[in-house]
């Protein structure tokens, strides 16, 4: 069990048939769960908890309180930026962390229940997409308090929403509301505030229903292609190359295509 005082908790709801979803909610409430180094290291060995559980289909990113992540803690930055070696240090770890998420085998969907900022944005940018309460308010911020963006979101955001749109975001500082969210494409949907966790565990049983080495094989392409931005010659090249390997050797493939043929639910095995 979680200790209930960690930095990170975690939870696990079933889906049925053996199939869970692994909650991972930030819990720093009173401090709007600002991302210290010590957040950093509990989400690291969150994540790699769930990664080593064949049971997590689907990870849900969440906030523990009224926030889903204030960004990072400037109050412990009043020290770490004048540290020359651990505060790039600092930086690298969160890069590697969040990034994780990006790379894990089952989606990760970002829950937004409140407040998103900074360090919480570029958590948002690694997950695969995200739900936004419609209390949420979601920005950078970082110019806001004489900060520069360093943990992914220089590199992430104008590769999720746009050029234009991320240059108006970062450099004005402002917050988006839900609706402004969705529509800017920082989420898919806005779900009630006291509605998100069930959504989100409604899409996890979709997911789960699938294949997991299917979606875990579509993950790893959508994700490569994006994060290289390369031309359309060279991603369509690198999907052929995949999608070969996957249904020319994976039980799963056959069963879906012998379970369409027989009329009949299939029964992936995950190989």
């Amino acid at each position: 069990m979680t200790d209930p005082a960690a930095a990170v908790l975690v939870e696990r709801h079933a889906l049925g048939a053996g199939a869970t979803a692994a909650v991972l909610r930030l819990n720093r409430p009173a401090a709007l769960n600002a991302i210290d180094w010590d957040t950093v290291r509990a989400l690291d060995a969150a994540i790699t908890e769930v990664e080593d559980d064949s049971a997590v289909r689907v990870l849900l990113i969440t906030g523990a309180g009224r926030a889903f992540s204030s960004g990072g803690d400037l109050q412990s930055y009043l020290m770490l930026q004048r540290d020359a070696d651990a505060f790039p240090q600092f930086v690298a770890d969160l890069h590697r962390t969040f990034g994780r998420l990006r790379r894990v085998a089952a989606p990760a969907i970002a829950l937004i229940n409140g407040v998103t900022a900074a360090g919480g944005l570029e958590l948002v940018l690694n997950c695969d997409f995200a739900l936004i309460a419609r209390s949420a308010r979601i920005g950078d911020a970082h110019l806001n308090y004489g900060q520069m963006g360093g943990g992914g979101v220089l590199t992430l955001l104008p590769r999720a929403i746009g050029r234009a749109r991320a240059n108006e975001l970062l450099f004005t500082g402002r917050f988006l509301d839900a609706d402004d969210a969705v529509a800017w494409g920082l989420a898919t949907r806005v779900v009630g505030d006291d509605d998100l966790l069930a959504a989100g565990l409604d899409l996890a049983r979709a997911i789960a229903n699938k294949s997991a080495l299917a979606v875990a094989n579509a993950k790893e392409v959508l994700g490569t292609l994006w994060s290289r931005n390369g031309s359309v010659d060279d991603g369509l090249a690198y999907e052929n190359e995949r999608n070969a390997e996957y249904c020319l050797t994976s039980y799963d493939a056959r069963e879906g295509l012998l379970a369409f043929a027989e009329k009949r639910t299939p029964r992936f095995e995950g190989r």
